[in-house]
């Protein structure tokens, strides 16, 4: 009688799943050259042409390409006992899931990872919504509104690439907060919160607040992208439009509070960057007793 055990029950893509450092919580990452061949790719160059399909399904999708594929290099062996350094990527667990989608799902290796790999993302996704859950309003904030500078700065690209001008990038802003704040535009939104100039409105905002932006620039990005008629500065304007609109109606739909009816908090974003710089100095800071425990001998 054969006895399973866990190393022989360990899934192909798991027993090549790397981490970075030599502890549990170091960042996991997989070799494109290893994953390649347990996917039955016999030529780099024919994987390679499935790692790009796969890039340009992850900047589709609004993400950086570089967070999910780094580049790297790799030592192989090229016959007796000679070695040559190669190119390699490192790649995330989304970057593998991308790579296999586009796979032939007939094939049991590409299905298996298929399924693999989006297990691994969700479970991925429930861990950071259970850190999420765990924090308080000001570090939040501070998540969701660095996560909304990274957002936006995909944005502004996608309009560009839209035909947006950089000179007319306000003004496609404006339409976006119209349809999520029922006509309000910045410079309303400015007004109404009583901020002083040069203050901006993203950092007068709270979690939920922002929250709703950061869905309004998400859904933006990925509509510009994937839709090709969308050309021109006015048909992107009233796309952004259009999506900021669809957010405020899922919002009410839901029985959510409108965005331009949440309270406005008392410390704005840099405030709390300022109060948590302040806390990390602390922290290096070197105890003077302890220091004086030492000398003492």
């Amino acid at each position: 009688m054969s006895q399973d055990t866990d190393e022989t029950r360990i899934s192909p893509f798991e027993a090549i799943r790397h981490t970075t450092g030599d502890t549990e919580g170091g960042a996991e990452y997989w070799s494109a050259r290893e994953l390649g061949q347990v996917l039955g790719y016999t030529r780099w160059e024919n994987f390679h042409t499935a790692i790009k399909r796969a890039m340009t399904s992850c900047e589709t999708s609004g993400y950086a390409v570089s967070d999910h594929f780094h580049d790297s290099m790799k030592m192989i062996e090229i016959g007796k006992g000679a070695t040559r350094e190669v190119d390699d990527y490192h790649l995330s667990r989304y970057a593998c899931y991308l790579i296999v989608q586009n796979g032939d799902p007939e094939k049991p290796v590409i299905a298996a990872g298929q399924t693999y790999f989006a297990v691994r993302t969700r479970e991925a996704e429930l861990a950071e919504e259970a850190a999420l859950a765990g924090m308080g309003e000001d570090q939040l904030r501070l998540y969701v509104r660095a996560k909304l500078t990274d957002y936006n700065k995909q944005l502004a690209a996608a309009a560009q690439a839209a035909g947006v001008p950089s000179t007319g990038f306000a003004v496609f802003q404006d339409h976006g907060y119209r349809g999520l704040y029922a006509g309000e535009t910045a410079r309303d939104i400015h007004t109404r919160k009583a901020l002083s100039r040069g203050q901006h409105i993203l950092d007068h905002m709270g979690s939920e607040e922002l929250a709703a932006n950061l869905f309004r620039s998400s859904l933006t990005n990925q509509k510009l992208r994937n839709d090709p008629a969308i050309t021109g500065k006015d048909a992107a304007n009233q796309a952004h439009h259009d999506v900021g609109a669809a957010v405020r109606q899922t919002i009410l739909e839901q029985g959510g509070t409108p965005p331009e009816q949440l309270p406005t908090p008392e410390y704005s974003i840099r405030d709390l960057e300022r109060r948590e710089q302040k806390r990390i100095e602390a922290e290096r800071q070197p105890s003077l007793f302890d220091d004086a425990g030492l000398d003492e001998r």
